[in-house]
């Protein structure tokens, strides 16, 4: 039987690091409960970039520079000016989205979702995500139980 030439055993030796490093990366995730923030797959950044601080100020989602950024809870934060980054800095809890971004409406029913920073609400002084349009619908129809619901499932909804 004829020897494998080194490009060969190159390749299968790259395949099997591939394959341990999945495995590995699929084990460790399925064990770890979910970040308190929402954040892209392999990413940090929370809201995707909009500043929180903006849908206060300005009523709708703004993004943010990443000269004006600060780390909060485990999340890397994007702000449109400096002086929302102090304001946020002073008190994230105020300017931070309920459920850490995630989906009001899922966490409301007892999972996580991606929160969308373009269907948003403010309601009673929180700024509260979700998935899609039609999403946010359902939720704004009873938007008090909702609220209700995802207060008794945060944060364990993180571990499901």
């Amino acid at each position: 039987m004829p020897r494998p030439a080194w490009h060969e055993v190159l390749l299968l030796m790259g395949l099997a690091a591939f394959a341990t490093y999945i495995l590995q990366y699929d084990l460790v995730s399925a064990q770890s409960p979910k970040p308190a923030v929402y954040a892209e797959f392999r990413s940090k950044l929370a809201l995707d970039g909009h500043d929180p601080v903006a849908y206060f100020k300005t009523g709708k989602p703004t993004k943010g520079l990443a000269q004006h950024a600060a780390s909060w809870n485990g999340a890397t934060w994007h702000f449109a000016s400096a002086d929302n980054k102090a304001a946020f800095e002073a008190s994230p809890q105020t300017y931070a989205p309920q459920y850490g971004g995630y989906c009001a409406w899922a966490v409301s029913e007892g999972y996580t979702a991606k929160g969308d920073p373009n269907h948003w609400r403010i309601v009673d002084g929180k700024l509260y995500l979700n998935y899609n349009g039609k999403v946010q619908r359902d939720w704004e129809k009873d938007i008090p139980r909702h609220v209700a619901k995802g207060n008794a499932n945060w944060p364990k909804v993180l571990s499901k």
